[in-house]
Order: structure tokens, then sequence, then C-alpha cells
């Protein structure tokens, strides 16, 4: 599970209480640990079924009984934190993927989504060293997403060039990306570049990102909002049409409706 598939930075998203953890399974024979370990797998199991089947609530529900049953579980904790954030408890998520890095330093989804996770609370300067540490495991086999993770913090950390030079690492490791080309996008059409951002705006939208829509819509939205300001209404209209029929029901399909609405 990833939260960079869509690229949380503003997405994004307590700690178990006291009681929860006071109540945790860590005792018993070895007979009792097999058991407990059995058992946790079945809800862990049983709650990614129903999180693959947008059940988020009841999949929380056996994630949480899974990591009762065997607290010190990275993965279970990392499922946990996953759970809370898609469902925007966000400090819950945020405790729960640390408690998984304390458990496996060597995570790295965990590592991944905490920083992602840290951009959407605009925690910027530590989503910075987190995607760093990543990016800096030899092991780690997706340095881009780091990397991306990274610019985006540096970025608005108001650290311009470091992040355009970030960015253009990411797209030597892999130049077809989405989120870095999104973000990077961002960048240069908020510094006034224009050219450049329509260039890597048009360029997501040929990719086709998959498996969610909401970045392309994005793309779409962003282009439409450059051609309203160059006065190019008829373009400006087709991208946003374009983000509506991407995600109709997401945020940046309802931002191009509003935005057709004043060009109205």
């Amino acid at each position: 599970m990833s939260l960079v598939s869509i690229h949380s930075r503003r997405l994004i998203v307590a700690l178990v209480s006291a009681a929860f953890a006071a109540g945790c399974a860590t005792g018993g024979t070895s007979a009792e640990k097999e058991a407990n370990a059995k058992r946790a797998r079945s809800h862990y199991d049983i709650g990614t079924d129903h999180i693959r089947n947008g059940q988020v609530e009841m999949g929380l529900r056996e994630y949480l009984a899974a990591a009762s049953l065997e607290p010190r579980n990275p993965e279970y904790q990392h499922a946990v934190g996953m759970a809370y954030a898609r469902k925007q408890h966000y400090a819950e998520a945020e405790q729960h993927l640390r408690r998984a890095l304390e458990i496996a330093p060597d995570y790295h989804d965990a590592r991944l989504n905490l920083s992602t996770l840290l951009l959407g609370r605009d925690f910027f300067e530590e989503a910075r060293v987190q995607a760093q540490r990543l990016y800096e495991d030899p092991t780690f086999p997706s340095p881009w997403r780091a990397l991306s993770n990274r610019g985006w913090a540096e970025y608005r950390l108001g650290r311009v060039d470091e992040a355009r030079e970030t960015f253009a690492l990411t797209r030597k490791f892999n130049a077809s990306y989405c989120p870095a080309l999104l973000n990077l996008g961002i960048l240069e059409s908020e510094q006034g570049r224009r050219p450049e951002a329509i260039q890597l705006f048009e360029t997501v939208i040929s990719l086709r990102p998959a498996p969610s829509a909401e970045v392309e819509s994005e793309a779409n939205f962003r282009l439409g909002e450059i051609y309203v300001s160059l006065g190019k209404r008829t373009r400006a209209v087709e991208y946003l049409t374009a983000a509506i029929v991407k995600a109709p029901s997401g945020p940046w399909g309802k931002k191009s409706e509003a935005a057709l609405k004043l060009l109205r």
C-alpha cells in the first residue's frame, strides 16, 4: 500500500491508546504465541480484503485486531497507519507509521508513506529528511519516489533551485514518474515559467498515469488555469472539461466545475 500512487503531498494523512497498548498480547507459551500469530494473520488478511473492497472501517478494525495480537509486527502497524490515513485520521496514521519504523527501520514503504504524510501535514523539513534517508538507502528499489518527495519538500521550504535539481535527478532515474513531473510542473507554473509548466503537464496527461485518474485530472485543471491566465478561453475550457471527465467526483473535477462557471 502506498500513499505515493496519488501523491499524497496534499491529501495526506494516534498512536494506539495506552489502554490498547496495555492490552497487547506479548507473553504466553510458544503454543499461545503461535496461535496468536495465526489469529493475527487471519485478521490481517480479512482486513486487506475489506480494504480492497472499499470497506475501510471494517478493514481498520481487523488490522487493529491483528496489531493487538502481535504489536511488534511492523507490517500490521503499517497497515493500521495506512487505514487511518484513508479515514483522514492523520495523527493516528503518523504514529502507527512511526511505530512500524521503530520496529523495522528498513521498512521502505513505511518510511516513504511517512514522508508523504508529513508533506501533507506541512512538516516539510522532516518530510525531506525522511525522503533523503530513504534515497540514501542502497536497498531501496525506487529512489525516484523518495527524490520526488524530497524535491517537493525543498520547494515548499522555499529552496527552489535545490528542488529543480532534485526533480532533474528524479527524472534521470525515472523519466515517466508522473508525481515528480506534476510537482515540477506546479513549481514552474508558480515561478512564472508557463511554457515549461505546459510541457510538463501535457507529458503527465500523455502518460495516462494509473491507477488513479486524479493525477491526470489535476494536470488538466492546472493547464486550464494557465490558459485562463493567458486569456485563451477555448483552450482553458477544453482542459477544465477534461479534468471533470477524468475524475468528476474528485477535488480537481470539482475545482474545474467551479472554474468553468466563472468562464461562462
